[in-house]
């Protein structure tokens, strides 16, 4: 594998209409996942995948299953459990694609899992663990098996690659921090969001955040800004990059997710960091312009046409 990653994954209830949910009467079923959609985002564009996790032994927990195999993504360490459901989510999605997200996985399938579920032999066949805050803050239990998972990166010298994406209907400010504090002196990229900065490190600049991630021993500090692009530094050289403007804005969710996908990608293929931070951009910029938590999620070439690198002949 190129890339690994463990999360949980849930079935996304997503509104056919537009407006608040308290008035939304129909729902599509699909499927979405912080760590999923990274991972299906990197099996999109020609990155070898694999996904750890497990679901519930149900007729979501099937069909999720059946749908990131057809992705291509490797699950052999993705297991069906009974006796616990497969989580659910409910979308809300406004005119201006801003969303709200409420969530029914408090008795997820991932908290069966333990540290010795870990298949050392997976991290050691594999180049990148990507995780996010999102797996720890379900269960106490994932916490550990994160900090273990880790353990094993390191001992295989694989890239970490850390996403906040800190949620705070699923854990406080403080117990995210506390958290991800233990986490950050192993990580070798992090993918933060501007807005996660303030909880991690108080109210500070940018560039004074990205200071202390480097002193934290992080190699490679991006910060995602959204509409405003994203700042990428190796701690010798910083890189302002512009966000690339996307032709329509439809849904917001999974945005930040592309743009791991895009990043590690580009990263793995050699690219600089710059590129890394336009190429990671661009896959953003094209996922907001799809209903869906990963049905934005483009192909390699998609991407290099959304660049002005390739063409693409329509007709």
């Amino acid at each position: 594998m190129d890339v690994i990653t463990i999360g949980d994954a849930m079935i996304a209830m997503c509104p056919k209409a537009k407006g608040p949910i308290i008035f939304c009467n129909t729902f599509e079923r699909k499927l979405g996942g912080a760590e999923l959609n990274v991972i299906i985002g990197c099996a999109r564009l020609g990155i070898q995948s694999g996904w750890i996790s497990r679901l519930g032994n149900d007729d979501f927990g099937k069909y999720i299953m059946k749908t990131v195999r057809g992705e291509g993504i490797d699950i052999s360490e993705v297991k069906l459990v009974d006796n616990y459901p497969t989580s659910v989510y409910f979308r809300e999605v406004l005119a201006d694609g801003s969303s709200r997200s409420f969530y029914y996985r408090e008795k997820s399938p991932t908290s069966t899992m333990k540290c010795e579920d870990l298949n050392e032999e997976y991290f050691k066949n594999a180049k990148v663990l990507h995780i996010t805050g999102v797996f720890p803050s379900i269960a106490k239990n994932n916490q550990e098996i994160i900090l273990e998972a880790v353990k094993l990166a390191k001992k295989h010298g694989l890239v970490i690659s850390f996403d906040p994406n800190i949620r705070l209907k699923m854990w406080t400010k403080e117990e995210a921090k506390s958290y991800i504090e233990k986490i950050l002196p192993n990580v070798d990229i992090l993918l933060i969001g501007d807005e996660e900065i303030e909880i991690l490190l108080g109210e500070v600049s940018i560039p004074d955040a990205i200071k202390t991630f480097h002193y934290y021993g992080i190699g490679k500090v991006i910060v995602k800004k959204g509409a405003k692009g994203a700042v990428g530094s190796d701690g010798k050289n910083v890189y302002e990059v512009d966000a690339i403007k996307p032709k329509a804005l439809v849904d917001t969710v999974g945005a930040g997710d592309g743009f791991a996908a895009g990043f590690l990608t580009s990263m793995i293929k050699g690219e600089t960091l710059e590129n890394c931070v336009k190429f990671a951009n661009a896959v953003g910029s094209l996922v907001v312009g799809v209903e869906g938590d990963n049905e934005g999620l483009p192909c390699y070439e998609d991407v290099l046409v959304h660049l002005g690198q390739a063409k693409k002949i329509e007709r």
